[in-house]
């Protein structure tokens, strides 16, 4: 049986492990939280190097590629500074391919729902393909990046602002401690209201799962969410403060969709590459394992 790891500075609590047929192959794959210690998230993957057929980088990313331009987040090297064998993926492959296909998914089943086309979008930097898939479908954007990144109540709303933006912010956000910039471990669980005004006048909201609960207002109706890595509580959140719609890229499975970095860990574990895909394989092997975005009605 092929096995994939996906070590992550998240909370324990979220941890999963279920195994999957892929292409006729069967697949572990595995979720192990580390509570935002680093260190311990390091010998993991010490421990676990050329055991496993691909590791995932949970609760934190490499890096982040805007249109084609890769910013290192140097902070996180030394988490993976032990992996020496083991094809290692933060899920970058999956934002930029699979995450692509969720908007014009949801629209081409649900798209009479959605009636002025607005969209609050937590990071679009972090998520290229999805912030795309946004602007290319004549969609008004607003994009939190400021907000959640670095808590200034400032908005974007064009793709040349967001790259801009990018060019400003990721050299200096990638020579930080991560946890200034993304809530790890426990911290991934507080929620403050914020910004509430943009939640509302969204009909969608998309984005990272953490950041986009992390100031939702305790009542928002009638709205759609785009994201990923959403536990069954995530679910039953969602559902009690009134969203219509959750939408999440990779399949659910066993009451959760797992991460970019997990699934993407999977894909390179069945392939038997032993190495990271690229965005054309990934993209074959999406289609050929007939993986397609997932839309639960929640109210």
């Amino acid at each position: 049986m092929k096995r994939a790891v996906s070590v992550s500075l998240g909370s324990s609590k979220r941890d999963k492990a279920v195994e999957i047929e892929l292409l006729g192959e069967k697949v572990s794959i595995e979720r192990i939280g580390c509570d935002g210690d680093m260190e311990k998230a390091a010998q993991l993957y010490k421990e676990l190097d050329g055991k496993v057929d691909a590791f995932g980088v949970g609760g934190a990313d490499l890096g982040t590629l805007v249109d084609d331009k890769w910013y290192l987040l140097h902070s996180v090297k030394p988490m993976v500074r032990f992996v020496k064998q083991t094809p290692l993926v933060d899920g970058t492959g999956l934002k930029n391919t699979l995450e692509s296909r969720a908007l014009p998914t949801f629209m081409e089943k649900h798209g009479d729902f959605i009636k002025e086309k607005n969209v609050f979008v937590s990071l679009g930097i972090d998520r290229w393909g999805m912030t795309k898939s946004f602007l290319d479908s004549g969609f008004n954007c607003t994009f939190g990046d400021f907000m959640f990144g670095l808590g200034i109540p400032l908005s974007l709303h064009t793709e040349k602002s967001l790259k801009a933006a990018a060019a400003i912010m990721m050299p200096i956000a990638g020579r930080l401690p991560f946890d200034w910039i993304y809530p790890t471990g426990e911290k991934q669980e507080i929620r403050v209201p914020k910004f509430e005004k943009h939640y509302q006048w969204a009909e969608i909201i998309a984005g990272d799962c953490h950041y986009i609960k992390r100031h939702m207002p305790d009542k928002l109706e009638n709205k759609v969410i785009i994201t990923n890595t959403t536990t069954s509580e995530d679910v039953e959140f969602f559902r009690s403060i009134g969203i219509k719609y959750l939408v999440t890229a990779t399949p659910v499975l066993e009451g959760r969709s797992f991460g970019t970095n997990m699934m993407e860990a999977a894909l390179i574990a069945v392939s038997g590459k032993d190495r990271v895909l690229t965005h054309q394989e990934l993209d074959e092997l999406i289609d050929k394992l007939g993986f397609k975005p997932e839309i639960q009605e929640l109210n």
